[in-house]
């Protein structure tokens, strides 16, 4: 699809519109000059005429320049109206060059006297076309530059909205557009900007609001599931003292990643940023986790970051992986980059497209298969970090996408500088 900027479409509109209003009043002043210019001639012819008439009538000779008697090139329309006695002019068009002025008059003897004079007027009208033709040039490239004027304003405007938009979309909810956009000059770019602002509050309240009661029911489940845990270390051992340990282990989990997630979703979780060997810190905590994963450092590089908040992401990046994925499991770290990758089904197309979604697992059995909330928390952790988290499939090169995969990728990118933008801080040694 082509893309055009608003100035162009505006540059070619106005330059569009120019032209056909600077060809019509051309052709209309080029015919009125003409009409004007001939009908002008044909007086003149006519007052020749009858002056020579006069001075015929009273002296008997035709003493005027250009008069004939009974001419032979009279033109036929003109010599039938001046033998059935009346006066008339007449305009002969020549192709290509000036057009003929004839006027003849019936005298009393019976015959009819005429002048033949050629219009000088041509070049007056070419002069005219031409300074129509550059009139109608400066009035296209004026139109254009206007339309750039006018189309870049508005496209400055129009950009200023998009980039405050995109900020409000990646939570910078302090952003405004109408403040973005700025000008004196009030515009429908205005209200545009108004509506998504409050678009934006209304959003922002809604989701405000969600967490709250999200934290606070988590919170408030807190007290009942560390008793329900020690009360079940008090019952007698056996298979369903086991069972009911491990619901009850499971359903704190739930509790602190819920809480865990409406914290990051209030945008008020700060790094506590300290200066780490990312490859060396990375192979010690998947070794911690499980020794039969590999982990292949290609480069190292020294990261600014916050060691709890990478763990964090890192073993849930594996859990999943665990779960839903099949061994062997892989990690490998070049610079700043963390690939983990399984050899299993794949993620499902929803979280390609959509990325995470708490309580979304993509299994079509729920039972077993944790709640969802892993990877929504590695992302959120992730933005803490300034770090950016994309998940792939593995397919061959030329595979049908119809095909099942070949295994999984989630790649967690940290970036070059301190996250200082997300309020993190530097940690101070002990």
């Amino acid at each position: 699809m082509l893309r055009t900027g608003l100035r162009w479409k505006f540059s070619a509109a106005i330059a569009l519109v120019g032209a056909l209003m600077a060809v019509t009043l051309s052709v209309v002043v080029h015919n009125a000059a003409r009409y004007s210019v001939l009908s002008n001639a044909r007086d003149l012819a006519d007052t020749r005429v009858q002056i020579a008439q006069r001075n015929y009538e009273t002296s008997g000779r035709a003493n005027f320049p250009g008069i004939k008697i009974d001419d032979p090139d009279l033109p036929k329309d003109l010599l039938a109206k001046a033998a059935a006695g009346r006066r008339a002019t007449y305009v002969a068009e020549s192709p290509g060059g000036a057009p003929d002025i004839w006027a003849a008059v019936p005298l009393k003897d019976g015959r009819i006297m005429s002048t033949h004079m050629a219009d000088r007027s041509a070049t007056v009208l070419d002069d005219l076309d031409k300074a129509l033709l550059i009139g109608s040039i400066a009035v296209v490239f004026g139109g254009c530059a206007l339309g750039v004027l006018i189309g870049g304003q508005l496209s400055r405007r129009l950009r200023k909205a998009a980039t405050a938009a995109r900020q409000v979309a990646r939570g910078e909810t302090d952003v405004r557009v109408r403040d973005a956009i700025g000008g004196v000059v009030r515009d429908e770019t205005d209200d545009l900007a108004r509506a998504v602002d409050a678009m934006a509050d209304a959003l922002s309240q809604r989701i405000e609001a969600e967490r709250r009661v999200t934290a606070d029911i988590a919170h408030e489940l807190r007290t009942p599931v560390t008793g329900l845990l020690t009360a079940a270390e008090l019952l007698p051992p056996g298979r369903p003292t086991e069972l009911v340990r491990d619901r009850a282990q499971a359903m704190r989990t739930l509790v602190e990643d819920v809480l865990e997630v409406a914290r990051l979703d209030s945008a008020s979780e700060r790094a506590e940023l300290q200066e780490i060997a990312l490859g060396e810190f990375v192979a010690r905590r998947v070794a911690a986790r499980d020794a039969d994963i590999k982990v292949r450092v290609v480069h190292e590089s020294q990261v600014i970051t916050d060691p709890r908040r990478l763990e964090r992401v890192l073993i849930n990046l594996l859990v999943n992986a665990a779960k839903h994925g099949r061994p062997p499991i892989e990690v490998t770290v070049e610079g700043r980059v963390i690939r983990v990758r399984d050899h299993g089904p794949g993620f499902p197309e929803e979280l390609l497209a959509d990325g995470p979604s708490r309580f979304r697992t993509g299994s079509k059995d729920r039972a077993g298969h944790g709640h969802g909330l892993g990877l929504t928390i590695a992302a959120g952790q992730a933005r803490v970090l300034g770090a950016r988290l994309t998940f792939r499939n593995v397919r061959p090169v030329g595979m049908p996408e119809d095909m099942p995969a070949e295994g999984a990728v989630a790649v967690l990118w940290l970036p070059e500088h301190a996250p200082t933008n997300t309020g993190s801080y530097p940690m101070l040694p002990e």
